[in-house]
C-alpha cells in the first residue's frame, strides 16, 4: 500500500535513486509518494524567465515604481502586448512590490525587490494569492551579470583563482534576511543572526538580481543574488575544506555537460598545490615576518621549533594561489624556472643566495638524478639486500668446487688428447 510504500521510503536502508534540484516556480506534477518509470516528466517550469512569485497573499502595492524614471511601458513585439518594465536608473528609488494583509494597507506582510529589466504582472491593488506571479525577469537579463564561459575557460577561470567582473554576494554569518532602504544608490540587505544579534550589512547595486527574500534564513555562505561566487570569499568565510568542495565541484561540472567522467583525486591534487601557503598574521617569536607567504610544512616546522622552547608560535591564514603563480612560487627555483620568467626567478634565487635541495620531481629530471618516487625515494636506495652467511659460504664452497671438478675434467681430457696425438 502507499502507506507501507512511504514507510519503506522514510527507513534508512533505502537511499533515493535520484534526486532533483527544483527552482522557484517550477510546477510539480506528480504526487508525493507516486510511483514512476524511467522517462516520466516529474515538473516543468518556463525556461525563458525566472518568477518572482508571491508566498503569502494579500493586496498589491508599488513604492518606488515611477513612470519615465524607474520604470517603462514597452510593446512586446512577439505577444502585442504592452509590458510595464523596471529599468535600470540612477536615483534613489528603491523599485519593489509591497504585499499587504488588506486593502487599507496597514499590516505590511511581503516585500519583493524588483531588478532592472523585470515585467511586472500584476496591477497596484490587485489581490495576490499565494504562488501568484508578480514578476518575470527575462534569463537573458539574468545572465548579464552571470559569467557564462563554460568548458575549458570555466575550468582555468577556476584554477588560475581569478575574480569574476560580476561577482555574486554571499552571506557571511547564518541568519535571516531583512532589508533596510537604499544607500548611494544600492539596497541594504542585512542578515541577522537572531540568538547572538550579530548583523552583517550587504549592498547590492540594483542591477543585480536578489534570489531571497525578506524573513528567509540563510547560511553562512549562501548567495544572496545571482552571479559567480569568488572563491577567495567562500576561503575567507567558510574556511579551506569548503573552498576544496567547492572547487571540485565546479570543475567536475564542467566535464560533467560534456560526458567526461574523471575522478576527483586528479582534482583534489592541484586544489591541494593551490592551497600550499599561508599569510603570516602574527609572526610571534618564530623568524618568519608580518604579511610574508610561507610553505605550510615550513610554517609548522618554525612552530614546532619555537614550541620546543616555550615561545610563542606564530599565526597564519590559508592563502589561494591560481596554479602558475603556485608554481612560480615553490621552494625548488630549479623547477619554478623551467615552467616561465626564467630569467627572473634565476635572478632572485641568485640575489637570495638560496639552495635548491631537489626534493621534487622536476629538478631532479632536470638534473639528471632519480626522481624521488616508488623505488627512487632515498630510504628505498639504502636498503641493502642481507644473506645469511651460511648459505653464503656454502655458495662459494659449492661454486669454488664444481670450478676444481671442471678445472680436473678439462685437465684429464688434455692428457687424454696428447697421449692420443703421441701415438698417432
Amino acid at each position: 500500500t502507499l502507506e507501507e510504500y512511504r514507510k519503506l521510503l522514510s527507513t534508512k536502508t533505502i537511499e533515493p535513486l535520484q534526486a532533483f534540484a527544483v527552482e522557484l516556480g517550477t510546477k510539480i506534477l506528480l504526487a508525493d509518494g507516486s510511483r514512476i518509470t524511467a522517462g516520466t516528466k516529474v515538473g516543468e517550469w518556463e525556461q525563458h524567465n525566472i518568477p518572482i512569485i508571491c508566498d503569502r497573499p494579500g493586496y498589491v502595492k508599488y513604492e518606488d515604481l515611477v513612470e519615465g524614471i524607474s520604470t517603462e511601458r514597452d510593446l512586446n513585439k512577439h505577444t502585442g502586448q504592452t509590458e510595464f518594465i523596471v529599468k535600470q536608473h540612477r536615483g534613489e528609488l528603491h523599485p519593489q512590490i509591497l504585499i499587504y494583509e488588506d486593502e487599507a494597507c496597514s499590516e505590511l506582510i511581503g516585500t519583493y525587490p524588483l531588478p532592472a529589466s523585470a515585467i511586472i504582472s500584476v496591477e497596484e491593488g490587485q489581490y495576490a494569492s499565494a504562488g501568484k506571479l508578480l514578476a518575470r525577469l527575462p534569463r537573458g537579463a539574468a545572465m548579464k551579470t552571470k559569467d557564462i564561459t563554460g568548458g575549458l575557460p570555466r575550468v582555468a577561470e577556476l584554477f588560475e583563482a581569478r575574480k569574476p567582473r560580476d561577482s555574486a554576494e554571499i552571506a557571511k554569518i547564518d541568519g535571516v534576511v531583512d532589508f533596510r532602504g537604499v544607500q548611494k544608490n544600492k539596497r541594504i540587505v542585512v542578515v541577522r543572526d537572531e540568538i547572538s544579534g550579530m548583523e552583517e550589512e550587504h549592498l547590492i547595486p540594483h542591477t543585480k538580481h536578489l534570489v531571497v527574500q525578506r524573513g528567509d534564513h540563510v547560511v553562512k555562505g549562501q548567495q544572496l543574488t545571482g552571479g559567480v561566487v569568488i572563491p577567495h570569499e567562500i576561503l575567507e568565510i567558510c574556511g579551506v575544506r569548503e573552498l576544496q568542495k567547492y572547487l571540485v565541484n565546479q570543475v567536475q561540472e564542467v566535464y560533467r555537460l560534456q560526458g567526461v567522467d574523471i575522478n576527483d583525486k586528479h582534482i583534489e591534487i592541484i586544489v591541494r598545490q593551490m592551497l600550499k601557503k599561508v599569510r603570516i598574521v602574527d609572526p610571534g617569536d618564530t623568524s618568519l615576518l608580518y604579511g610574508e607567504e610561507v610553505d605550510k610544512k615550513e610554517f609548522e616546522r618554525e612552530n614546532n621549533k619555537v614550541a620546543k622552547e616555550s615561545g610563542k608560535p606564530a599565526q597564519a591564514l590559508p592563502v589561494l594561489l591560481g596554479i602558475t603563480k603556485a608554481s612560480l612560487s615553490t621552494e625548488s627555483f630549479i623547477s619554478a624556472a623551467s615552467f616561465q620568467d626564467t630569467t627572473r626567478v634565476l635572478t632572485e634565487a641568485a640575489c637570495a643566495g638560496k639552495t635548491d635541495y631537489l626534493l621534487g620531481f622536476k629538478e631532479n629530471v632536470i638534473m639528471g638524478h632519480i626522481i624521488p618516487g616508488g623505488t627512487g625515494f632515498g630510504h628505498h636506495r639504502k636498503v641493502k639486500k642481507f644473506v645469511d652467511r651460511e648459505l653464503e659460504e656454502e655458495l662459494v664452497f659449492d661454486f669454488e668446487d664444481e670450478n676444481d671438478e671442471d678445472k680436473n675434467e678439462e685437465s684429464g681430457d688434455e692428457a687424454t688428447l696428447s697421449e692420443g696425438h703421441e701415438a698417432s
